[in-house]
């Protein structure tokens, strides 16, 4: 069975250079290097398209760095926050990878970043599932044992782990509604009505019961990796940046809003790619009777927390696409953000309309 990282790497994009005569001593300082005169390697991953993540290969080990995006806001990408969640998951959740040292000495890289482990196995992205043909058959596992880990993580005690300060689960679908809206409107370039149509829905539409959980608010296919090509096994969930306390079935309507599936137009294909589009994975509807089942949560109100999750991805792009727009990043994979973001919100829409999460247009 296949041991392969496939989280593919390449060289460092012009810019966005690590200074390694200070980060060096900072690894000796923690006991991940055992002489000050090592040469570190470093390669970027270039999957995502939020925190910037550095391999780090020196004396025979492999290390992963995670620091913000430059001339991002701060908000969405707290670092310190991340490397907390981590170090009281891992002892008694190891999908969560363990982290040997988080540094805010602005001296070495100029914003905080922290240091985790580098885990072994498979990423599935729509590029790589597509290389390796996976089969309608293995996307029953996939997809099973992704929503079994979704599933057991939102189990988890977070009094127990110690993380019942990370966030204020009361009141938290009122304030992500108010707040995705604000940050909408903050790096708004077009006119899309259909975005305020949504913002307006949201909020008369809202839950305002439900039960309390940690949530991670980014689990899908390629922020997991599986500890092998049987499928039956996830090593590490990634991108824990937006981990925090609050109603478990938003943490659904996000993992939904990334689910795209065969039916959806080739230009959603393209701005959310998934290996969801690929045969043999659950439709929206069947992830959604599944995670009911197997959580014993009640699911009444789903299509409010699929119209959350497409709203807040198009946030989140229209935020990567305004950063480009305002050329503080040049990556051109962030060019046609703005586009995906009013898909996302047009999606929203016809789910609301046709009260359904398949077939929307």
């Amino acid at each position: 069975m296949s041991k392969t990282f496939n989280n593919p790497t390449k060289a460092v994009r012009p810019g966005e250079e690590l200074p390694l005569d200070r980060l060096l001593p900072y690894l000796l300082e923690l006991g991940l290097v055992a002489n000050s005169n090592s040469v570190v390697e470093v390669k970027q991953f270039s999957n995502g398209y939020s925190n910037l993540t550095y391999l780090l290969q020196v004396e025979g080990k492999d290390y992963v760095l995670r620091r913000p995006p430059f001339a991002a806001p701060k908000r969405g990408h707290d670092m310190g926050r991340e490397f907390r969640v981590l170090h009281h998951l891992n002892p008694v959740f190891q999908k969560a990878p363990k982290v040997f040292g988080f540094c805010e000495d602005k001296e070495i890289l100029g914003v905080p970043f922290y240091i985790m482990e580098k885990i072994e196995g498979e990423i599935l992205t729509a590029k790589t599932a597509h290389q390796r043909a996976v089969t309608p058959s293995a996307f029953k596992t996939i997809s099973n044992t992704w929503l079994d880990t979704f599933v057991a993580f939102h189990q988890i005690d977070y009094k127990v782990v110690g993380l019942d300060d990370l966030g204020r689960p009361e009141g938290y679908v009122s304030r992500q509604v108010t707040n995705w809206g604000k940050q909408y409107l903050v790096v708004e370039t077009d006119d899309v009505p259909t975005a305020h149509k949504v913002m307006a829905w949201m909020e008369e539409h809202q839950p305002t019961t439900y039960t309390h959980a940690l949530i991670h608010n980014d689990f899908k296919y390629d922020n997991v990796v599986f500890a092998d090509d049987s499928w039956q096994h996830i090593s590490a969930i990634l991108d824990w940046e937006m981990c925090t306390l609050g109603d478990p079935l938003m943490d659904l309507g996000t993992s939904l809003g990334y689910w795209t599936t065969q039916e959806e137009s080739e230009f959603a294909k393209m701005g959310i790619p998934s290996p969801t589009m690929m045969p043999g994975n659950p439709s929206r509807t069947e992830i959604v009777q599944q995670y009911a089942l197997k959580s014993g949560r009640p699911v009444d109100h789903i299509i409010f927390y699929y119209v959350y999750g497409l709203f807040k991805i198009a946030v989140i792009a229209q935020q990567i696409y305004y950063r480009f727009h305002k050329g503080h990043t040049s990556d051109p994979k962030f060019s046609q953000l703005n586009k995906t973001a009013e898909l996302l919100c047009k999606m929203a829409w016809q789910a609301v309309q046709k009260k359904q999460l398949d077939t929307l247009f």
